[in-house]
């Protein structure tokens, strides 16, 4: 008789854990590669720099403007063609990062912008330069502004991580699937691993909270 936990065959259970640590490998990579995208890519567009933020705002719309379903076939299927072949695992991460990247961008676009001119020319008026006063109050104050939305879509990029089953990444949701294949235990093996992300998604978003108030501008709402 197979050990049991919490009903599943210890086996079970093993390959759901599996699914999980890759659905978190490529959702951290994802995360921490859409943040760095969306504050150097949203600081350049913000500063209004001829050409560069032409290129990024079409960057931006071709990635917030198709699924990302196609995106994924796109770099798995398409890419190959043009001798360009990478792995699921790569493929995983890196389209999460491009689409959650693409959405960040116009988060801190956003927050940057929302900065009071006034904060900047008082700062130019002591001797900064354009871009030390851009890294000493705009970073600052517009980062605060736009962590809401940026922790908005840092959630969608851990949750979408469940579409690279398409491509046979064995992550969590595909880990599942197996399982129900065999077992035909849909009802049970779903509910577990919505169970999961839930618990997974409350936690970030605890956290993303904390964050929000910590660093809230004094006397904003």
């Amino acid at each position: 008789m197979h050990e049991m936990i919490a009903g599943f065959p210890f086996s079970e259970v093993g390959q759901l854990g599996q699914g999980l640590l890759r659905t978190l490998a490529i959702s951290a990579i994802g995360i921490a590669g859409a943040l760095a995208v969306g504050v150097l890519l949203g600081a350049l567009s913000a500063l209004r720099i001829p050409v560069v933020r032409q290129v990024i705002q079409a960057y931006v719309e071709a990635f917030r403007n198709t699924p990302l379903l196609v995106q994924i076939f796109f770099l798995f299927f398409a890419l190959p063609e043009a001798g360009i072949e990478l792995s699921a695992f790569t493929v995983g991460w890196l389209s999460l990062v491009l689409w959650g990247g693409a959405y960040n961008v116009e988060n801190f676009r956003a927050g940057f912008e929302a900065v009071d001119p006034v904060y900047v020319e008082a700062c130019r008026a002591l001797g900064f330069s354009e871009l030390a006063a851009f890294r000493r109050i705009v970073l600052p104050l517009g980062g605060r502004v736009a962590l809401p939305s940026v922790t908005n879509t840092l959630i969608s990029v851990f949750k979408n991580s469940s579409f690279m089953i398409a491509i046979g990444y064995p992550e969590l949701t595909h880990a599942a699937v197996d399982i129900v294949s065999v077992t035909f235990r849909a009802f049970e093996v779903f509910i577990a691993i919505g169970i999961v992300y839930l618990g997974l998604v409350w936690l970030f978003s605890l956290g993303a909270g904390l964050l929000e108030r910590r660093f809230a501008i004094p006397g904003g709402h």
